[in-house]
């Protein structure tokens, strides 16, 4: 049994934020309805690659959905609004700041059509405070959030990562949300309104940068490469250092292409074993026990020059190479692998993180999978919907309307925008 079966979703979220939040759900089980727009979500035609297909932004943050389109601008759009909510135990959205207000959907007016619903929203800033009303966009949030401050070569710009923390970040931390509140209404028959802001979302995410942040007021970080200061203040960009207790950093392999790079982090229980079989390799048989590297504190002061010996090494190895004799010797470490090192990967297809579907309109394509694994309710992966698809189905099934009313509502335009008039000559 899927572990969030009978649990209905109203899905008005777009672009990546909120459809990553429902899409997990939906992996899980609960029937989510993406309530879209006639037009509908905008990532349906961005960054398309097969001509008049649903785009890969859409298809692979959208499975196993339904789709329905509704024109809430219509009296018989809103009334279909409305009966949903009613059979619904969640609704979200992810839209600027008082759009669903002034449609007339605040929240209490959708907690008094149906109190037990759980609403999920996604904003950029959150609906308080000075920022409330800013536009937020990933790198945005990336950059007020503090990532990006601490992201990148000491002496260089600030980077956003690739990791899309911002977005489907938040997408996370509001799945978290919406099954505690959903958690508690069953408990006491009430819904309540969960909230989670972007940049909220990043902060969290870089809670450790926000340690080292209070750890420098008192000392120095001797774990850092580049140098710190007691009172510095800001956190500083420190590359690839691992900035944990452990010493940490990539090393370049051969043939010394652009992601031939191995992770490596120097644990103290480690120290030894490594030194015993990269020193000799590197003219230094007496490594284990140098001065300059015998105790962690002196490997953290002389970070640098450990690094390079470590690098020396790795000239002559491959970075799958260099793990198989690191693994051995129990030192933590991971081949910096591309996109299309995973696509490729026999674990990665083992555990089912890159699954193959198929598409009416694209053909064959491939989506990153279900990372929560359930031993009871394992998610089933099906394709995303086409615009509209359900819509029909929903109002019979979810609503019960019978063909009658559908065909009458379709008439007065509630699923469809209404046609443009030709502007009069002058």
């Amino acid at each position: 049994m899927e572990a969030l079966k009978g649990i209905r979703v109203l899905d008005m979220t777009h672009v990546q934020a909120g459809p990553t939040c429902s899409q997990l759900l939906a992996w899980m089980g609960a029937d989510v309805i993406k309530f879209e727009p006639p037009h509908g979500d905008a990532t349906r035609g961005q960054l398309r690659d097969v001509p008049n297909a649903d785009s890969l932004y859409f298809t692979m943050l959208n499975c196993n959905k339904r789709s329905i389109t509704v024109n809430m601008k219509s009296a018989e759009g809103k009334q279909v609004f409305v009966d949903l909510v009613k059979k619904c135990d969640i609704v979200m959205e992810n839209f600027g700041p008082g759009v669903l207000d002034r449609l007339g959907f605040t929240w209490e007016k959708i907690h008094e059509i149906n109190p037990k619903i759980v609403m999920g929203s996604i904003k950029g800033f959150g609906s308080s405070g000075p920022y409330a009303d800013f536009k937020a966009y990933e790198n945005v949030a990336q950059a007020m959030g503090g990532a990006m401050s601490t992201t990148g070569l000491p002496d260089g710009p600030p980077f956003v990562t690739g990791a899309q923390i911002g977005d489907s970040g938040t997408g996370l931390h509001l799945a978290i949300g919406l099954l505690a509140a959903l958690h508690q209404a069953n408990r006491t028959g009430q819904g309540q309104y969960v909230e989670v802001a972007m940049m909220d979302g990043v902060m969290n995410l870089c809670r450790v940068k926000f340690r080292d942040h209070q750890r420098l007021a008192r000392q120095a970080l001797s774990e850092y490469s580049v140098p710190t200061y007691q009172g510095m203040g800001d956190v500083p960009r420190a590359g690839n250092d691992s900035g944990g207790g452990q010493l940490g950093n990539a090393i370049h392999c051969k043939p010394h292409g652009a992601n031939d790079w191995l992770y490596i982090v120097v644990q103290e229980a480690v120290w030894e074993a490594l030194a015993n079989r990269i020193g000799p390799e590197i003219g230094m048989p007496g490594l284990a026990t140098d001065p300059k590297f015998h105790t962690i504190g002196e490997r953290r002061k002389n970070q640098p020059l450990m690094w390079t010996l470590i690098n020396k090494f790795a000239e002559k190895y491959t970075k799958r190479e260099f793990m198989e004799i690191l693994n051995p010797i129990n030192v933590p470490c991971g081949p910096i692998m591309s996109t299309e090192d995973l696509a490729t990967d026999e674990h990665v297809k083992g555990r089912e993180m890159w699954v193959e579907l198929d598409h009416p309109q694209r053909g064959k394509w491939w989506n990153v999978g279900m990372p929560i694994k359930l031993s009871a309710s394992p998610a089933r992966i099906e394709r995303s919907p086409t615009l509209g698809e359900h819509t029909d189905e929903v109002l019979r099934s979810v609503l019960g309307y019978d063909e009658a009313r559908i065909a009458s509502m379709k008439q007065a335009g509630a699923f469809s925008n209404p046609p443009k008039t030709p502007k009069k000559a002058a």
